[in-house]
């Protein structure tokens, strides 16, 4: 087989069906970069739930008597005692799935309050006093917070229990069906892309038909044959994988590296080590997609 002969029927093909190969190089972009952000998200959701939950406190509220919160039928109208306070610190520390007890006082609570409301009107209507007082339990299993909530829920001196996982779970849903979502979209994307490429096929080897009957005649072989037409789609995939590529790499660079890693500093973003993992896994898949498709498609309509 030369060399020669087939990259000069590749440039023919190119050039004779350069809107319907550009259409596919498009669509094959645009599916690729999907699934590259849908892998990188569903990688940016997994990491955040592990860096969050192996930090997550379960935290105890205690009853304040100067609290609208606080519930009569809890905590009775008053609050909580120095003896309840110590008994539930003593009680925490004894338990073995407990890793550390932190106690906030009412003082400390409203510190951190103005601290991370600092505009907030509300800020002026709120005193140490009608602050609750909290003990903030670190886990060393973050999974077995119902020990912390089967042991103190209603037990005296207690308002409520708050697990910081209910408060990240739905930010998690959320960031799931919106990876979901990419996917579904690339999966429309790849069935458009593959339609096209079969389609660009179909319309090129008709428009060869002369010249593969020429080559049947002489005797060529049926892969001597094929082979201009899926080194074309490959080439299609090759550059619509690179420019997938590219759209992934320019969206780290200008939306998480130079906006999100500063303006959301509690968020560790996925670095540039799960990029290049993920961006030869497109380059590959466009070309094996499309080399693929287009095999496929001279099997059926390509009479050699």
């Amino acid at each position: 087989m030369r060399a020669q002969f087939v990259l000069s029927e590749i440039l023919v093909g190119l050039r004779r069906n350069l809107t319907m190969t550009f259409a596919v190089i498009v669509s094959v972009a645009l599916s690729l970069a999907l699934a590259g952000a849908g892998l990188l998200v569903r990688e940016q959701v997994s990491q955040m739930q592990s860096y969050w939950y192996d930090r997550v406190q379960v935290s105890l509220f205690l009853c304040n008597e100067n609290d609208q919160n606080t519930s009569p039928e809890v905590c009775g109208g008053g609050a909580v005692t120095d003896e309840q306070r110590e008994s539930i610190r003593a009680d925490l520390e004894k338990l073995p799935v407990v890793e550390e007890v932190l106690y906030e006082s009412q003082e400390e609570a409203y510190e951190r309050y103005k601290e991370q409301f600092p505009d907030s009107p509300l800020v002026a209507n709120v005193s140490p006093e009608t602050m609750q007082e909290s003990f903030r339990v670190a886990l060393k299993d973050p999974t077995q917070y119902e020990v912390i909530t089967s042991a103190f829920q209603g037990r005296p001196g207690v308002q409520d229990i708050m697990d910081q996982r209910d408060t990240l779970e739905p930010l998690f849903n959320i960031l799931t069906q919106l990876t979901w979502a990419a996917l579904i979209v690339m999966l429309f994307m790849l069935v458009v892309a593959v339609l096209l490429i079969v389609n660009t096929v179909r319309v090129s080897a008709f428009s060869r038909r002369r010249e593969t009957g020429i080559m049947r005649l002489v005797g060529a072989s049926n892969f001597y044959i094929q082979i201009p037409f899926i080194m074309e789609a490959a080439f299609a995939g090759l550059i619509g994988g690179l420019l997938a590529c590219g759209f992934i790499v320019a969206a780290q660079q200008f939306m998480v590296e130079g906006r999100l890693r500063e303006s959301v500093p509690l968020v560790d973003f996925i670095g540039w080590s799960e990029i290049v993992r993920v961006l030869p896994l497109l380059v590959v898949f466009g070309v094996l997609m499309s080399a693929v498709a287009a095999f496929l498609t001279l099997r059926r309509y390509l009479r050699v």
